[in-house]
């Protein structure tokens, strides 16, 4: 199981190597497209880049899990107990025997799935804010250059020689503002597409770990014996009857009287 781990990892570092080496050969182009808005470009690259280091601290948290659980698998006991998400559950099943009964098997499964999901939050939150700053700015580069139209045309003069000149001069800025709609959108869309499918790779570590444990919990678990409900429930019903009449008893004898 820990082979799979360091498959999904190497596939991540592949991932950002081919990333880094594309940068390198197109780094006149990248700067030039990154230029267009410092400010926004910038903050865009910069979360995109922090997005990929979370994607690979979240893999590196699941390793302890991984190595747990792989040894428990193979029937080592009294091991030091995972850091996060398996700690709960290596508890439980270090202090009861491997077979536990299917009522506990599914409350288990569901407690660390949702502990999965919610270690993959912040991944995502930074997949959806990489998709919103595109957006803001294609949104501002658009604003900028209808404003940038609209201080050209009112700052014409027909009678003006040098008419050519001027508009030539004016529509730099609607220029600019063009260029930041669709760099910062092709940007945002990039980084979160990078960093949404590393969060992908992540999300393939932890079904690996969820599938191999509730394997393992599947195989070792059994049924609680059916016997004392069996038992109990005559004896519930025969109470039952005996109050019944001792009540029926009670009114008849308070009519009478």
């Amino acid at each position: 199981m820990t082979n799979q781990f360091h498959r999904t990892l190497n596939i991540m570092a592949l991932i950002v190597a081919v990333l880094f080496v594309l940068l390198g050969i197109f780094n006149v182009e990248f700067l030039e497209l990154a230029s267009t808005n410092y400010v926004i470009n910038g903050i865009i690259i910069g979360t995109g880049f922090f997005g990929i280091g979370l994607c690979f601290y979240e893999m590196m948290r699941l390793l302890p899990e991984y190595r747990w659980l792989s040894a428990y698998i193979r029937g080592r006991r009294n091991m030091k107990l995972p850091p996060h998400i398996l700690r709960q559950i290596a508890s439980v099943l270090q202090r009861r025997p491997c077979r536990i009964y299917a009522d506990a098997l599914a409350g288990l499964m569901d407690m660390v799935a949702e502990r999965f999901a919610t270690a993959r939050e912040s991944i995502r939150f930074i997949t959806s804010t990489l998709i919103f700053l595109g957006l803001f700015g294609t949104f501002w580069g658009l604003v900028t250059t209808l404003g940038g139209f609209g201080d050209l045309i009112s700052g014409l003069n027909m009678d003006d020689a040098d008419i050519m000149v001027s508009i030539q001069n004016g529509l730099s800025g609607p220029l600019n503002g063009m260029a930041t709609a669709f760099t910062s959108s092709l940007l945002g869309l990039g980084a979160s597409l990078i960093v949404g499918l590393l969060d992908h790779l992540v999300g393939i570590a932890h079904n690996t770990i969820y599938t191999e444990l509730g394997d393992y919990m599947a195989a070792h678990t059994h049924t609680a014996p059916a016997e004392g409900p069996t038992r109990v429930l005559p004896n519930i019903d025969l109470n039952t009857q005996r109050i019944t009449a001792a009540v029926e008893n009670i009114e008849r004898n308070s009519v009478g009287a």
